[in-house]
């Protein structure tokens, strides 16, 4: 069988990728990234996602990155997806980013073919309020061990395929508490093995931490490999084992290398968002605006002290 391990996947990852890679640049000429709100960020507070996207712009932000379960809220609210992104549009917010949860990579032959049916519905809807990308997580086979490498870079292929017909591309993203693509090593080998150089990643500086990936890995990449960069922290007092997604804070307020990650993105070329995904209950209680407001500061403040803005 031809499998991939992970030293095999490492050493593939410092191989600079995707030099043709299409990356949406932000508009905003006064930093080198923009600032978008992922809606996790706020979800304990429970607000409809047009109130999200509302209070997005009201803080500053000229980034929105809505999960798929709250479009469907509100397509089931008999509103239409179309007059949602003409809001997104009308707030000043690009929507470069959605988390959607399809089982592209499950080993299932069945269960993957739905899981490619559920992302087809998924690009659709992005389509529909003027998304540009779908983050892929290894959904379906998080406690799978051994998986082959290259047969899951055929089913990242046939979905960044899948992206391409529907204008979505898929952003391949590592999960630090997965048994697979749990590193930032093994979702490049995948972006790169599918053959398709339109193909992204999706880092996340708490899932690089809990899956144990060296921040250095980063260097190893070009600007046009990210598709969206995720933002967070996280505290001193806790290991990676037992590190919880909840257990995230705003940036800043830990101990992640965030000055390096920053003039790493900057000095590789990215120029796309910086999403604020976080999943704290102890922010839940706490006023929506404020905490998305207190969070765009604390990132705008790391970005000026890493020089890069």
């Amino acid at each position: 069988m031809n499998t991939i391990n992970r030293r095999q996947a490492l050493t593939a990852a410092a191989i600079p990728i995707f030099a043709s890679s299409v990356q949406a640049k932000v508009t905003d000429k006064k930093s080198t990234f923009g600032f978008c709100l992922n809606t996790s960020t706020i979800r304990g507070q429970k607000l409809p996602v047009e109130e999200e996207a509302k209070l997005a712009a009201k803080a500053g932000y000229n980034g929105f990155e809505p999960w798929i379960f709250e479009l469907d809220a509100y397509s089931r609210s008999g509103k239409s997806l179309k007059d949602l992104g003409k809001l997104f549009a009308d707030l000043g917010l690009q929507v470069p980013s959605a988390i959607g949860f399809a089982k592209w990579i499950a080993e299932d032959e069945k269960v993957r073919k739905a899981g490619l049916e559920e992302a087809k519905r998924d690009m659709d809807k992005l389509q529909q309020i003027g998304g540009q990308r779908m983050a892929a997580p290894p959904i379906g086979a998080t406690d799978v061990s051994g998986m082959d490498m290259l047969k899951i870079a055929e089913r990242f292929r046939v979905l960044v395929e899948l992206g391409e017909q529907m204008g979505i591309i898929p952003e391949c993203e590592h999960w630090g508490h997965s048994k697979t693509l749990s590193r930032l090593g093994e979702v490049t080998l995948v972006a790169m093995e599918s053959k398709r150089p339109k193909a992204v990643l999706l880092p996340d500086i708490f899932h690089l931490f809990k899956g144990g990936s060296d921040f250095e890995g980063l260097k190893m990449l070009r600007g046009e490999s990210i598709g969206i960069f995720h933002m967070n922290d996280y505290p001193k007092d806790l290991p990676r084992e037992r590190i919880k997604d909840a257990d995230r804070i705003f940036p800043g307020d830990g101990i992640a290398p965030l000055n390096t990650v920053l003039k790493t993105l900057h000095q590789i070329g990215y120029q796309g968002f910086l999403s604020l995904e976080l999943f704290n209950p102890e922010y839940y209680k706490r006023d929506a605006f404020q905490v998305i407001k207190t969070g765009l500061e604390k990132m705008k403040e790391q970005v000026a002290k890493s020089e890069v803005s």
